[in-house]
């Protein structure tokens, strides 16, 4: 009889810039200029847009919103490695890597107003749609992902995903049919520190959240989630061994949210003022604005010139959002199902009695 130890791990921790703007010469990845500047204006581009959202929601124009202010770096870090081709399974907080990869932004603004349309064109740009209720787009995204290791396709799956996710049965499932059957999925665990109230040491006893990509057999390790050249090295070293056919990569991204859950959430209730003026201190913006500057790669007057570009942009996509002519009300009848049931049949008939009064006017 024998106590033998057959199995240990570690959790390595990546961070390249810190608060201050400074790098690890030695970490930096090998990025353009003109990389770093689009990372950067991505970044500016997502926190007007996320003003936007807020101040359209607060006048009832759309419906509740979650922000991403705080978060924008574990976007941009990540789809920056990717080909076009590329898939994402996006999280719903993930308006800069709909920007990297140009989807028009009146699509988002239907998603939040309650039209089924906006789903429409984010597959143009490689893009599955938000899936509100956490985790139930991971058994697609690794689907997906094993779609393409069958179709000899050397293409990868980034699948963005909270802390709170990991609480989820498909959370598990999804992760262990990856470790299986290594498929090309590189999941990016964005770790704001809570699950709408649910602080990390309420939601699991483990350390990290990386560490339970170990249970199913793949390489995983925490980053600066507010680095987005932590994010970058990550993702892009994952994503080089997904295409190689070495499998899937966990990738714990630790960072914060600037702002409520949802706008139906007060996060003062659960945290301290505090704990929140110390992260702002981290905002993954500032950081890499700071980094710009100290190298003259940006300037105040560049970003005052390029906030001005966006503002109005983002107006236009408002003014093509709201222009656009109404879904049909039968719709929602129509495709619940391959023919309708006797009680949609009935409802429809109902409501057309008072189409005029209704259609339009949700």
């Amino acid at each position: 009889m024998a106590r033998t130890k057959i199995a240990s791990f570690s959790i390595e921790y990546l961070q390249v810039m810190d608060e201050h703007g400074e790098i690890d010469e030695h970490l930096m990845p090998q990025i353009s200029q003109a990389m770093i500047l689009k990372m950067l204006r991505t970044m500016l581009y997502s926190r007007k847009f996320d003003e936007k959202m807020l101040s359209l929601q607060r006048q009832g124009r759309i419906g509740t919103i979650p922000q991403g202010k705080g978060q924008e770096a574990c976007s941009v870090g990540a789809v920056a490695c990717m080909n076009l081709d590329d898939i994402i399974f996006p999280s719903y907080r993930e308006w800069a890597a709909l920007i990297w990869r140009g989807v028009p932004l009146k699509y988002v603004f239907m998603n939040f107003s309650g039209d089924e349309r906006g789903n429409s064109a984010d597959f143009n740009y490689r893009v599955f749609p938000f899936n509100i209720p956490i985790a139930t787009h991971m058994p697609h995204a690794v689907g997906v992902a094993l779609g393409m290791k069958l179709k000899k396709k050397n293409r990868v799956v980034a699948c963005f995903l909270g802390d709170g996710t990991t609480s989820e049965g498909d959370f598990h499932e999804s992760m262990n049919f990856a470790g299986v059957f290594k498929v090309p999925c590189v999941f990016i665990c964005q770790n704001n520190q809570y699950a709408i109230s649910t602080p990390t040491k309420k939601q699991t006893a483990s350390e990290t959240f990386a560490q339970k990509g170990i249970a199913y057999g793949m390489p995983c390790l925490r980053v600066d989630g507010n680095d987005v050249f932590a994010v970058y090295v990550a993702v892009q070293e994952a994503i080089a061994r997904a295409r190689r056919g070495e499998g899937p990569t966990f990738i714990e991204a630790y960072t914060y949210r600037l702002c409520d859950h949802t706008t139906s959430d007060d996060a003062k209730r659960y945290r301290s003022d505090e704990e929140f003026r110390a992260w702002e201190k981290k905002d993954p913006l500032l950081r890499l604005k700071a980094f710009a500057e100290k190298r003259n790669l940006w300037t105040k007057s560049d970003e005052e010139k390029f906030l001005g570009e966006v503002e109005g942009k983002i107006d236009q996509q408002v003014e093509e959002f709201e222009t656009m002519p109404m879904p049909d009300f039968e719709d929602m009848f129509k495709y619940m199902f391959a023919e309708m049931t006797g009680p949609q049949k009935e409802q429809l008939n109902y409501i057309k009695q008072f189409k005029g009064k209704y259609h339009g006017h949700t």
